[in-house]
């Protein structure tokens, strides 16, 4: 119990400070690991369960969101090969050279230990990326699908790889792991007759971990591997948003065990100092190259330099890599200074992101304006302007709204919808709906309201409202704005940032419900009524 406390005063303490010096508290919690064990804390036995959790928990909620055919797009696969062969090519050249020149701990090494050392260097961290994301409010947009799909990849080519040096390759019953497909049905029937209440993420924890992670384990391959796919057979289930939510503050407290445990992975001398110090001089070049590819690919420079920063980083995975293989291939002192690395590029990426924005200028002559028509077509400018009223949100209050102001109001009306499956799903339907995240940044960006008279903002989440109602007077916008709310204080609230009018959703509910009951038992409106 003492362990424990000690860990979650140091863990707070860290991220308390990094908070108030602008940071994301997860370099406290890398901090804090660190200074735990210069103080020579041992490193208690449940934080490895804690670490291990967390991770399976955030790559199980990955898949809960995925659309496999991301991974089938060109800006995701080409993009993904052709910087990991790339990188892992040039930072093995670098250290080569260092090594003919005897430098250091380069010297001697041979031929192996760079490529691997390279190889563990060209993947970018799935736990930091997301948790970026998500500070940024940008993980369902085109640059946040497309980082998430090329980590993806750098797993995948990981686990072939961890399969290939590890001498045990995958069991031949992994290929029973097929069965999972019809097992699934079954699984996303008991999910919906749960309910809302605790068992839904005792349901997800579950998942995540037993068809998830040990049984894929079970079979040789990876267990994070397996969290991720037995989360993307629940993505197009009805309740997977809600699931992923309801494992949110779980997920987050046990990823704070991840981020400490690489501070006890070693402690590093001058000399390992001087050394990842080298190799954080490469970590530029892989923003560089993300940036540039992405661009190639068709994307704004915003949205590829935005990608490229937060893909800018290296992975918990390289010490996975590391300690697969050998250990006349990477000795201890090689453990310790990719842990110091990764731990280093994290606070770089961290405070490079905090300055997203000044890179996106500083990228302009790299990465010069295009005209739209050579844009991606996912990322060209969204115009609307030739609607009347322009929909936020298109869950059953935008539908509900969107209905109205066309049918009865005679409107033209846009609606905006983030899930690419309802957006398919409406569109078939005849309503003219366009995809696009609100609480991305990007998306107001590219957004043309021009003589749009009326805003609604229907989305399922206050803060997304909220902060669209924020990006809505920033922009000057000149028409009215309608806000829907959950609760009374929300409402107001709403009124308080710029809304003009807006309706308490169970007080809308509750009116509905009255006209509906009055329809059914044949009662009449007004003077009529009898």
């Amino acid at each position: 119990m003492e362990e424990l406390a000690t860990i979650l005063v140091a863990a707070l303490a860290g991220g308390a400070v990094a908070h108030l010096i602008r940071l994301p508290p997860l370099v406290g919690f890398l901090v804090a690991g660190f200074a735990l064990n210069a103080f020579g804390a041992d490193e208690p036995a449940g934080l490895a369960l804690a670490s291990d959790l967390g991770v399976a928990l955030l790559l199980f909620g990955i898949g809960l969101k995925l659309d496999v055919r991301t991974l089938l797009r060109r800006e995701v696969w080409l993009t993904g090969t052709v910087h990991l062969a790339t990188s892992t090519t040039v930072v093995a050249a670098v250290l080569l050279g260092a090594g003919a020149l005897g430098l250091g701990l380069f010297a001697g090494s041979g031929w192996r230990t760079p490529v691997v050392v390279a190889f563990a260097l060209s993947f970018s961290s799935t736990v930091f990326v997301v948790k970026l994301l998500e500070e940024r409010g940008s993980g369902q947009s085109l640059g946040g699908r497309t980082a998430i799909g090329i980590l993806i990849l750098q797993d995948l080519a990981a686990v072939m790889f961890l399969s290939a040096t590890g001498g045990e390759p995958p069991s031949p019953f992994a290929v029973l792991l097929v069965l999972l497909i019809p097992g699934v049905w079954v699984l996303r029937r008991i999910l919906g007759a749960l309910g809302h209440g605790e068992l839904r993420p005792l349901f997800g924890l579950t998942m995540a971990l037993v068809p998830g992670y040990v049984l894929f384990d079970a079979v040789g391959l990876k267990g994070d591997l397996g969290a991720l796919a037995v989360g993307g057979l629940f993505a197009f289930h009805p309740g997977a948003g809600e699931l992923a939510k309801s494992l949110l503050s779980l997920k987050d407290l046990l990823l704070v065990g991840f981020f400490m445990s690489i501070g006890f992975v070693g402690l590093p001398s001058m000399e390992h100092l001087a050394v990842a110090l080298v190799l954080l001089t490469l970590l530029p070049l892989k923003a560089i190259g993300f940036a540039m590819l992405l661009w190639a690919m068709g994307m704004r420079r915003r949205t590829a330099v935005l990608a490229g920063t937060a893909l800018g980083n290296f992975s918990e995975f390289g010490l996975i890599v590391a300690v697969s293989v050998s250990s006349d291939v990477l000795s201890d002192d090689w453990l310790v200074i990719l842990a110091t690395t990764i731990a280093a590029s994290f606070t770089l990426s961290a405070v490079l992101g905090r300055r997203s924005e000044f890179v996106v200028e500083l990228a302009r002559r790299l990465l010069p304006d295009r005209e739209p028509a050579r844009i991606h077509p996912e990322d060209r400018p969204i115009d609307v302007a030739h609607a009347q009223v322009v929909v936020l949100g298109m869950g059953r209050v935008g539908r509900a709204s969107y209905d109205r102001l066309r049918l009865e109001y005679g409107l033209t009306v846009i609606g905006i919808e983030t899930l690419v499956s309802r957006v398919e799903h409406l569109r078939s339907r005849g309503y003219d709906v366009i995809e696009g995240d609100a609480t991305d940044p990007d998306f107001w960006t590219r957004l043309r309201t021009a003589d749009v008279q009326i805003a609604v903002l229907a989305m399922p989440f206050h803060g997304n409202n909220l902060d669209a109602l924020g990006k809505l007077t920033a922009s000057n916008f000149a028409g009215t704005v309608a806000v829907v709310a959950q609760y009374d204080a929300e409402l107001e609230q709403s009124y308080r940032h710029g809304a003009h009018t807006g309706i308490q959703l169970y007080e809308g509910a509750g009116a509905e419900l009255a006209d509906r009951a009055a329809t059914a038992a044949g009662v009449k409106r007004g003077p009529e009524a009898g």
